[in-house]
């Protein structure tokens, strides 16, 4: 092909045709320049391709990520719940308990309520790569990204109020450690496995009604129970709306 062309060109100087000649060397530049469109054309196509295939891995993972910490948020507002609506019951049946069998009952509660550390642990290590590396701008919708970069900030809002339920779910139960409480008397009365230690013959059972009963276990169990209450509204509730955004809008990024 470029040895007919020199040739082409060749002639034309020889028969003095410098007129027809600038025409072809003018006609040579454009199919160089068009060349060279279509060249980058194809490296543009490339990359963009590239980018939208890199983007696409990156919003399935993201998904799965986010899918998963969905799951975890429902199980631990399903056990939250339970340990909050499980205190209100024992608010309201202590007053009236008196009797062995009731004491096995509230002991049984005892456990419902207290027994079960609420702690949410979302699945990041491919948002934090992106973030860490600087790759979130390859995600393309700005809403997308918007939501991920104050993902962070949120979850760790929610780890803070779980702390203060920590703190409340602990200082409820350190009072049935204290002189006036019993845990050999909670593990028997409720039948919790003790791992083969015989408990009911080690001694007399020390009774927890009078101690469930004081000012100090209602105050702190009122209090447990509005902050258990107040982290399943304020906070896992726009939790979960948060992650069901951002699940949408990666849906809708998804090919």
């Amino acid at each position: 092909m470029f040895t007919l062309m020199r040739n082409l060109r060749r002639n034309l100087i020889n028969n003095n045709l410098v007129g027809k000649y600038f025409l072809y060397a003018f006609g040579e530049f454009i199919l160089i320049v068009l060349g060279i469109l279509v060249a980058l054309w194809i490296d543009n196509w490339n990359q963009e391709r590239q980018e939208l295939k890199r983007e696409q891995f990156y919003l399935s993972g993201l998904k799965e990520e986010f899918q998963v910490s969905l799951q975890k948020l429902d199980t631990l507002i399903v056990v939250n719940r339970k340990s909050y609506v499980t205190a209100q019951d024992l608010l309201r049946l202590i007053p009236q308990s008196s009797s062995l069998e009731e004491e096995s009952q509230v002991s049984q509660m005892l456990i419902q309520a207290f027994s079960y550390d609420i702690a949410y642990n979302p699945n990041n290590s491919l948002l934090e790569e992106l973030m860490n590396s600087g790759r979130l701008e390859t995600l393309s919708d700005r809403g997308l990204r918007q939501h991920l970069t104050s993902w962070e900030s949120f979850v760790r809002s929610v780890q803070h109020q779980e702390n203060s339920l920590r703190i409340q779910r602990d200082q409820t139960s350190d009072l049935l450690l204290a002189e006036e409480g019993s845990i050999r008397t909670i593990l028997v009365r409720s039948g919790v496995d003790t791992g083969g230690l015989d408990l009911e013959t080690s001694g007399e059972l020390h009774s927890n009604l009078p101690l469930l009963k004081s000012r100090e276990f209602e105050n702190n169990l009122l209090l447990f129970i509005l902050t258990a209450t107040n982290i399943e509204t304020v906070h896992y509730a726009p939790l979960k709306r948060k992650i069901e955004t951002i699940l949408e809008l990666i849906e809708a990024g998804l090919e």
